[in-house]
């Protein structure tokens, strides 16, 4: 059963109790991955290291590859 099917499961037993329906599937992929990253930024802070991204890194190692 793949996320549609259950969708439209869920959609139907919602119905029949009178609850409302559920969300459709993807609705919050996007809340979520921006409170994961957020999640990760705070947690950055209080372990005193920074909160580098991957391009921050990619230069970082562009730039010194030659003083090693």
């Amino acid at each position: 059963m793949n996320a549609l099917h259950q969708h439209l499961l869920d959609s139907y037993r919602a119905a029949r109790h009178g609850e409302p329906a559920p969300p459709v599937p993807g609705a919050h992929d996007v809340t979520a991955l921006r409170t994961a990253r957020d999640a990760h930024r705070i947690t950055s802070v209080p372990a005193a290291r920074p909160a580098t991204t991957r391009l921050r890194r990619t230069l970082h190692k562009w730039l010194h590859q030659n003083t090693h």
